[in-house]
């Protein structure tokens, strides 16, 4: 789940929709569960995962424009931004992919749906993201990681280009080169402080993930859902909504949803794989982490702080990718509408993962201290002291409505 840019460098893979993605990041690739650098994936063999729909069409039919999203992406001007995108992406033989680094489940969902919706109209297609390149274990169940490749197996100059839940350049990381090089640069994207780059821009900030862009693209390039590619624009439209609890989830995503479901997604064993999966360690960080919380009623102007950290010395081998959940328990705080995890990454590195109940817009503070996000949820990453940032946070939040 990620609202970016420009910012500093992601830490790591993760699932959430803050800036660097997922309360996620920075770890060294070394001692994780994560698919293999060649990019070769495998096939999902889990019961749980089997298609309970019907076979689709293979036929690929052209599709009436959909309704679609809410906001700037159906205005008369991006109507049109959407028709050249179809054009480009129907005319291209070889279309390049790429999304954030640390591609948290929004980001790596839609591309994968995506470049398996591109294989199926007959075009070669190429997936990546930047260094770190490795999917966290957290994501292993999405289909069509067989398309992945080495950002350094990327065309350099590719005929075509798409940009994936990145709101600038400086987020594609070593891709960011090949996308200025690109005959042509689409980006799809949902996060407000999307800094414009791009030759066509499929960019609307009221769309709940960048998943419903996607699909949107998806019905408009004429190519039906299966299960495998609506998989992966689930676990986008989940990481991104949370679980469908935030205020991002309107009418739209759960008929959005349920489309998927009626393409062959299981939501209970999506979720579970998203959330509900840890090694017996993490319960011991989430102890220690619990214990160390503090509460300071009068912070964020009266509304309340809690905060915890998690040193490297306090997960001793649990992943640094596998501490996602805990920012949930520490913002079911009553007394506080902020709550926030500062996790010391592989590198020595502070990351902070924020919350809000909603009465503060986190991707403003967080902006600030060059993370980013979104309003309930955001991050950045920090160099100097855990106290010197908290300071830096506390004067942020009164001013921040």
């Amino acid at each position: 789940m990620t609202g970016d840019e420009g910012r500093a460098e992601a830490p790591g893979p993760g699932t959430s929709g803050e800036w660097p993605p997922h309360d996620a990041g920075g770890h060294s690739v070394a001692g994780h569960d994560v698919v293999s650098r060649n990019g070769a994936g495998r096939r999902v063999t889990d019961p749980a995962f089997a298609s309970t729909a019907p076979t689709p069409p293979t036929a690929v039919t052209a599709l009436p424009a959909s309704p679609g999203p809410a906001g700037p992406a159906q205005a008369p001007a991006a109507e049109l931004e959407w028709e050249r995108a179809v054009e480009l992406i129907h005319a291209a033989g070889e279309v390049s992919l790429a999304c954030h680094v640390a591609p948290d489940g929004d980001a790596l969902g839609s591309m994968l749906a995506l470049a398996q919706a591109l294989r199926s109209l007959g075009k070669r297609c190429f997936a990546s993201f930047g260094e770190p390149f490795a999917v966290p274990a957290i994501l292993r169940f999405l289909p069509g990681q067989e398309l992945l490749v080495e950002p350094a197996a990327m065309p350099p100059a590719p005929e075509l280009m798409i940009s994936l839940d990145a709101a600038g350049r400086a987020r594609l990381g070593a891709l960011a080169d090949a996308a200025d090089r690109a005959g042509s640069l689409i980006v799809v994207d949902h996060h407000a402080s999307n800094i414009g780059f791009g030759g066509v821009r499929l960019v609307d900030p009221d769309a709940a993930a960048t998943a419903v862009l996607v699909e949107e693209l998806i019905r408009r390039l004429g190519v039906p859902l299966d299960q495998d590619i609506a998989q992966g624009l689930y676990a986008g439209l989940a990481s991104d909504t949370g679980s469908f609890k935030y205020p991002c989830t309107t009418p739209k995503v759960h008929d959005l949803a349920g489309r998927l479901l009626t393409a062959g997604v299981r939501p209970e064993a999506v979720s579970r794989e998203l959330w509900d999966r840890a090694p017996f360690g993490y319960l011991q960080v989430l102890a220690g982490a619990l214990s160390r919380a503090r509460l300071e009623r009068d912070a964020a102007g009266g509304r309340g702080l809690v905060w915890t950290t998690i040193a490297r010395s306090d997960r001793r081998s649990v992943p640094y990718d596998q501490l996602e959940g805990i920012i949930d328990q520490l913002r079911r705080t009553d007394e506080a509408e902020v709550a926030v995890v500062c996790k010391e990454t592989d590198d020595g590195r502070w990351y902070f993962s924020v919350r809000s109940k909603g009465n503060i817009d986190l991707s403003v503070v967080c902006a600030a201290l060059n993370g980013g996000g979104h309003r309930e949820m955001a991050g950045f990453l920090w160099s100097g002291t855990v106290d010197d940032a908290l300071d830096r946070l506390r004067a942020l939040l009164p001013a921040a409505d």
